[in-house]
C-alpha cells in the first residue's frame, strides 16, 4: 500500500523524534501529537492518559527517565491509512540510560500509533506501547 507523503514525512519525523525521546528531550516528540482533547497515550510506565494535558505530561515523565539513548531500529508490521484515519504497528528498539542508572539498557516495545489530518498535517491522535513482544502464559495476565 502506498500512504501519502504528507503521513510518510510525519512518521519520518515521528521517527526522529523518538530519536529525541530517549534522550531525554520530549519536545519534538509532543510536536507530532494532536494537541486536541481527544488525543490518547498508553505507556509502559503507567495507565492510559486522555486529553492534551494528560497526555503531555505523560510524555514528559516518560521522556525524563532516559538520557543518552540511540534508537536501534523500526520494525514495521503494518501501515494503513486512509484519507481520514492512519495507524501504523511496529517493534521499536532503542537502548538508554534508564531511571538513573549508569549502564545502557535495551528496550523492545510493541507500538501502535493512530493519526489523523488536523489543519494540513497528521498527527498521532493515540500511542499505545508496552514491552509484550514475545509470546506468554496465561499467568502472565492473571492477578491473584
Amino acid at each position: 500500500m502506498t500512504i501519502p507523503a504528507a503521513l510518510a514525512a510525519v512518521l519520518e519525523q515521528y521517527h526522529h523524534a523518538a530519536a529525541s525521546f530517549v534522550r531525554g528531550d520530549c519536545e519534538p516528540y509532543k510536536a507530532v501529537f494532536s494537541h486536541h482533547e481527544d488525543v490518547s497515550v498508553g505507556n509502559p510506565f503507567g495507565p492510559f492518559r486522555r486529553g492534551w494535558q494528560e497526555v503531555s505530561a505523560t510524555i514528559e515523565r516518560a521522556s525524563a527517565l532516559y538520557r543518552d539513548g540511540e534508537v536501534i531500529g523500526f520494525e514495521n508490521l503494518t501501515t494503513l491509512a486512509t484519507p481520514d484515519l492512519a495507524y501504523i504497528v511496529e517493534v521499536e528498539r532503542f537502548r538508554a540510560r534508564m531511571g538513573g542508572r549508569s549502564e545502557l539498557t535495551d528496550v523492545v516495545l510493541r507500538t501502535t500509533s493512530i493519526l489523523r489530518p488536523e489543519d494540513g498535517d497528521w498527527r498521532v491522535v493515540h500511542r499505545h506501547a508496552d514491552p509484550i513482544t514475545t509470546e506468554r502464559g496465561v499467568e502472565s495476565v492473571i492477578r491473584e
